[in-house]
């Protein structure tokens, strides 16, 4: 743990809220790369979590092409299905690129830059995520019920996963007050 110097303490009343010349943060009290490494573990955390998801996402679609039913398919639910399975593929490697920026950064004092560009790929996945879902959705639903069906379903989808990772998340930050107890070094 970093231990302040004479004169690191917290900012007296009045004073900016980020001291640029000793690097610290008021609200936590932590360098410029102390924050980047806490706010890379964080992204980390977030990443395993959407990982996962598009991993099972990605092993069902490579199921679904070793089906008996796959050949009977029509050729927009085969367009569907490959563009799904490709989008899949992109989220993972967007979610797995921070790792690699990481290992290829790695003690060459880049940290700041690794977490802005990580946060930015993390955001990308997240966006070609919900693009992969709502494909997933249509194509299944296409298949077990109705074209119909299924484009509502995949509207739903996209609109349910847009509203909770893209507004909900804005919605929230709008709310924020300026002067509020908000987590500016994240």
């Amino acid at each position: 743990m970093h231990q302040n110097a004479p004169g690191d303490g917290p900012p007296s009343a009045g004073t900016a809220a980020h001291d640029h010349s000793r690097g610290r943060d008021d609200g936590r009290n932590e360098t410029r790369l102390e924050r980047a490494d806490r706010n890379f573990v964080e992204i980390l955390q977030e990443l395993r979590v959407t990982q996962t998801g598009v991993q099972l996402l990605f092993a069902f679609l490579l199921t679904l092409a070793f089906t008996p039913r796959f050949p009977s398919l029509d050729s927009l639910q085969r367009a569907t299905y490959v563009t799904t399975l490709l989008l899949a593929v992109l989220a993972a490697a967007l979610f797995t690129a921070p790792a690699a920026l990481h290992r290829g950064l790695f003690q060459r004092g880049a940290k700041p830059v690794i977490v802005k560009v990580s946060s930015r790929l993390a955001g990308a996945g997240l966006a070609v995520l919900v693009l992969a879902l709502t494909g997933s959705v249509l194509l299944v639903v296409d298949v077990a019920a109705s074209r119909t069906g299924a484009c509502f379903a995949a509207a739903a989808t996209l609109l349910v996963c847009g509203g909770l990772w893209g507004l909900l998340p804005w919605a929230v930050a709008r709310r924020q007050r300026p002067d509020g107890p908000a987590d500016r070094a994240t």
